[in-house]
């Protein structure tokens, strides 16, 4: 028995978190190999990386197509729970559970979809012929979007002091900043209404001013926000600001920002902030490079 695909994991998956409790994917892991009866060999088999386990990895994949098909809800770092939405499904009696299946949830197939943001990747139907190259496009842009949602959930998770630190270093990453100690991070009770500053020259000559806000994925940042973030400047006779939040932006909040002549404030939101950070390798790694090369038609002479 080879290790199972990530779709036949799907159905033993939703079938343990039945049970309403809270989990941690790690426990689950280790209860369906048993249950599934896996040999320590198959759960011990490694990717072609050598960095993570074929088993593991696949469970993952099936936790986050749960997941966006709104059948698991997250409920912490690796902590999932079966949602009302699961129990239907499981009340239907399916054979199994598989993409076709779970295409039937709008999002889902937004989560198929690439974003406005990466319109230049077309998504073809399974019927038409993908190139290679094709294929590897549209993996690569899943395995984006997974790794953004799991960043803004691990983001979500960790203390308003952490995220405001989190926020500089990012600004740091980015070539903000004369050197890698031009940010500070502020974020006391007398801080001025602002979490962080950036130094642009060595002399503190020009400087960004950062506010951070850690909101729901749902909760939209108002234009009173922005408007006490833009008083908070003007205290310190700032022309330059920077709003960040994991969450998104009201169309006045948005509006207000672009309506300062003599200021300048850029708002990110959360799908803004996890592409940034995955950009600069703020709080990810790199796992692998594959390396696609051609034919130098250059070298060769004419025939």
């Amino acid at each position: 028995m080879s290790v199972p695909k990530y779709n036949e994991l799907m159905m033993p998956l939703l079938e343990y978190s039945s049970d309403g409790e809270v989990h941690h994917i790690r426990n689950a892991s280790e209860a369906i190999a048993e249950y599934i009866k896996l040999s320590d060999e198959q759960v011990n088999e490694l990717l072609p990386s050598g960095k993570k386990t074929k088993y593991y990895d696949r469970i993952h994949w099936a936790k986050t197509y749960l997941s966006k098909a709104g059948l698991l809800q997250s409920e912490g770092r690796g902590l999932f729970k079966i949602t009302q939405r699961g129990y239907d499904l499981l009340s239907t009696n399916p054979q199994e559970i598989n993409n076709k299946l779970l295409s039937q949830y709008e999002e889902f197939v937004e989560f198929q979809t690439p974003s406005a943001r990466d319109a230049d990747v077309e998504v073809l139907d399974a019927e038409d012929t993908q190139t290679p190259e094709e294929e590897i496009q549209i993996i690569h842009k899943k395995l984006r979007k997974s790794l953004s949602d799991e960043l803004l959930e691990t983001v979500l998770a960790v203390s308003p002091l952490f995220f405001e630190r989190l926020v500089v270093d990012l600004l740091l990453a980015m070539g903000y900043g004369s050197s890698l100690d031009s940010g500070e991070h502020l974020g006391q009770s007398n801080d001025g209404g602002v979490d962080g500053v950036i130094r642009e020259d060595k002399l503190g000559l020009d400087t960004i001013y950062v506010q951070a806000k850690r909101y729901a994925r749902d909760n939209s940042v108002g234009r009173p926000a922005i408007q006490a973030f833009v008083g908070s400047l003007m205290g310190f006779g700032a022309s330059k600001g920077v709003f960040i939040t994991t969450s998104s932006f009201s169309h006045h909040a948005i509006d207000y920002s672009k309506s300062m002549n003599n200021m300048k404030i850029i708002l990110i939101d959360g799908e803004q902030l996890a592409t940034l950070m995955i950009e600069h390798n703020v709080g990810v790694s790199v796992q692998k490079i594959y390396e696609i090369k051609q034919l130098d038609e250059n070298y060769f002479p004419d025939v």
